[in-house]
């Protein structure tokens, strides 16, 4: 007995999972946006579909706390800020013949 032949068809069909956000990535993203303590619990209310009162306890705990050694000072420089130059190029157009 032969095997079937699969169908293209279902080889081509993409599945897409869809996961809802969990509470601590929109207060990862609110953190992204704001330092403000007030407009994060807004925006990961907004994002999660809750009220400000339940999400106010997560970000005082998920608030990051300053330390020392994460601060980086960036010395001065004398001879002035550097200069960054982007140029486009253009993409090159075949003439037909």
């Amino acid at each position: 007995m032969l095997a079937k032949k699969k169908s293209s068809e279902s080889r081509n069909r993409r599945v897409t999972r869809v996961e809802p956000p969990v509470l601590e990535e929109a207060i990862i993203a609110a953190q992204g946006l704001t330092d403000d303590i007030d407009s994060q619990v807004e925006i990961a209310s907004q994002l999660m579909g809750l009220s400000e009162d339940e999400v106010r306890p997560v970000v005082l705990k998920a608030a990051p706390q300053p330390r020392r050694s994460e601060r980086m000072i960036m010395p001065e420089r004398a001879d002035g800020p550097k200069v960054v130059v982007v140029e486009r190029k253009r993409p090159r157009l075949v003439m037909p013949r």
